[in-house]
């Protein structure tokens, strides 16, 4: 089945292209902007939710949210638009891998790979937090890793003014493994909780591992309200303690124990990886540990150079009352222990009016495994063994790239939290497509040939096109389609997707014909390039210095090729002999037979009687030169 999408133009302005991705929500090409001239990405809604109202209303939500940050860590949005059925959104095209591929494929990365990516993600979202907007969707599906190096945050279908920090009441929004204990509870997000959502980040990269998991999506949420996030390091040894106080700051349950926005984040950050540690005056978890001596990172770059926003600050290094102010921490939690106890029950109590709807209700749900690469088949015993219940739905899409059969993407993506009963759409590989050749008999201009070509779906090779004098053809005009192995193709005839191929283009006709004086001929055929052979042949009925005939090559005719020119020197020359003497009736049979007209000057009328006297006089004399048929006299009498 074929994207409809695909090679449309939308809008009157984006010719779409390839597909990049699928998610939940929408899908994402590769386009064209022929008013500016450059390449974009285009983000279609599905349209099965654009006739719904609110997601339409988020869709442009999300427009009209990242168009207010402007930062080399965000990807950029140029346009909007809705048109028909077709709701879409116009961004910057970023050629990438997602973070989520990268730990699929890699697992968890060097402490500085991490720094590095988190420093990059809190420094574009410190322009979100600037511009008062919270994401409420920060995962490592939502963060791109582009081939040049950058590191830029997409998808704010979720985001929100941080005045209107309530979500609705229709859904949990965001993704439950990153959600912060206040969306569990309360269904409330703020600046702290996209804190949180990095923090829970910044353990999965570091240890390759969600801190959390359960085999429902309720049982992940309740770790989430009630227990304390793990130190990285006690999944993975080796773990720089600095990392450690990061990840535990930024996952506090309590919003007001995080950094408040981004920004505060990420001066931490960069003060460790500038080897100064954490500071103790920002934050007092720094003095859970005894040891509160700095630590130093060792600069691992994740793959090139990584752009990101700079936002210097000064802070000050661990100071030596850390251990004193631990343990007035460490007093305050204790004698607080009642109160967290009431807090646990009240939460666990929230939790439980909702226990039935995630546990066995209708709003149980599931992760969406990464399919992408696998079989149908494998597909479908995957989703079974995941908790999928319904029948997922396959639909078949060519693929260049992809062998026949194999999965290109699913809908929901990889990773997203779903209800068991979602239908899940597999979009299996059909292998490379078929497609019509063009028409390229009608004589149209090389311009237009080579249009055609690319707009049918192949691939247009100079190396393939050929040059031929016809002369049914306009010279410069296209007659005939070429593949690579110089073999001509019919209109309609079924050909792979970005075949290579040419055409033949006339040189015209052949600037030469019978009839035509030789001199001006063989100056207009050197003209176009053909050389020219002459022959010289005695004609009775052709002119001297006319062309009698034009010998072409067998074969096509291109330039260089030979032509041959049979030209006329004119009737055959006679030499008049001497028939002085002769007989009358020999000489006249003599010159007949040499193809002379014979004129009689006798006084003898009767021819019989002619054998009876000689020849007396000849005209013209005897060894003159003439044209075959010319006249002669002879003169005798009786």
């Amino acid at each position: 089945m074929t994207d409809p999408l695909i090679g449309r133009v939308v809008d009157g302005r984006y010719a779409v292209g390839r597909r990049i991705a699928r998610g939940g929500m929408a899908t994402v090409y590769e386009a064209e902007d022929q008013r500016l001239d450059r390449t974009v990405a285009i983000k279609v809604m599905h349209p099965h939710l654009a006739d719904d109202q609110e997601f339409r209303e988020r869709f442009i939500q999300e427009a009209k949210a990242t168009a207010r940050i402007s930062h080399p860590n965000v990807v950029n949005v140029y346009d909007q638009g809705n048109r028909g059925e077709v709701a879409y959104l116009i961004m910057e095209n970023v050629p990438s891998i997602t973070l989520r591929d990268h730990l699929l494929k890699h697992g968890a990365m060097t402490p500085e790979q991490s720094l590095q990516v988190t420093e990059a993600v809190l420094a574009g979202l410190s322009a979100a937090h600037r511009a008062e907007l919270v994401h409420r969707d920060i995962k490592p599906e939502n963060i791109l890793l582009a081939n040049d190096g950058r590191i830029k945050i997409g998808d704010f279908g979720l985001a929100r003014a941080a005045s209107a920090n309530t979500a609705t009441g229709k859904a949990l929004l965001g993704t439950i493994a990153y959600l912060s204990p206040e969306l569990v509870t309360r269904g409330q997000a703020d600046k702290r909780s996209d804190i949180y959502a990095v923090g829970i980040m910044l353990f999965e990269m570091l240890t390759g591992k969600q801190p959390f998991t359960g085999e429902q999506p309720m049982q992940i949420a309740y770790q989430h309200a009630n227990d304390q996030v793990p130190a990285p390091s006690s999944m993975e040894p080796g773990i720089p303690l600095s990392l450690d106080l990061l990840v535990e700051w930024a996952t506090q349950r309590e919003p007001d124990n995080r950094p408040s926005d981004a920004g505060e984040m990420l001066a931490q950050v960069q003060q460790v990886r500038a080897g100064r540690g954490v500071d103790a005056q920002s934050h007092t978890l720094v003095l859970r540990a005894a040891d509160t001596q700095a630590q130093t990172i060792a600069h691992q770059p994740v793959a090139g150079p990584v752009a990101h926003a700079s936002h210097p600050t000064t802070t000050a290094e661990v100071v030596p009352g850390a251990v004193a102010a631990m343990t007035r921490k460490s007093d305050a939690r204790r004698r607080r222990g009642p109160l967290w106890l009431i807090a646990a029950l009240l939460v666990a109590a929230l939790l439980g009016t909702t226990g039935w709807w995630f546990a066995i209700g209708p709003g149980v749900r599931v992760d969406m495994p990464h399919l992408a690469g696998k079989t149908y088949e494998q597909a479908v015993s995957e989703l079974a063994a995941a908790g999928f219940e319904a029948a997922p739905e396959r639909v078949e899409q060519p693929d260049y790239d992809t062998p026949p059969g194999e999965i290109l993407s699913t809908d929901p993506g990889p990773g997203a939290s779903v209800a068991t009963d979602t239908v899940v759409t597999i979009t299996v590989s059909s292998g490379r497509q078929q497609l019509e050749a063009p028409d390229l008999t009608a004589g149209m201009s090389e311009t237009e040939a080579q249009a055609a070509i690319e707009e049918a779906g192949f691939v247009f090779e100079s190396e393939f096109v050929d040059r031929r004098f016809n002369g049914d053809v306009e010279r410069g005009g296209v007659y005939l389609g070429l593949l690579e192995d110089r073999t001509p193709f019919a209109p309609g005839d079924e050909l792979e997707e970005r075949t290579k191929m040419g055409y033949i283009v006339s040189l015209g006709g052949i600037p030469a014909q019978a009839g035509q004086d030789a001199d001006e001929a063989r100056g207009a055929l050197s003209a176009v390039g053909l050389d020219v052979n002459v022959e010289e042949r005695e004609s009775r009925d052709v002119a001297e210095g006319t062309i009698i005939e034009v010998q072409r090559p067998d074969g096509a005719i291109r330039e260089g090729s030979t032509i041959t020119l049979i030209v006329s020197t004119g009737p055959p020359m006679v030499t008049m002999p001497d028939v002085v003497g002769m007989r009358f009736d020999e000489a006249i049979e003599t010159l007949e037979a040499l193809g002379f007209t014979v004129v009689t000057d006798t006084n003898i009328s009767v021819e019989r009687l002619w054998s009876a006297f000689n020849v007396e006089e000849q005209t013209p004399e005897p060894g003159t030169e003439l044209e075959e048929g010319s006249e002669v006299t002879i003169k005798g009498e009786f």
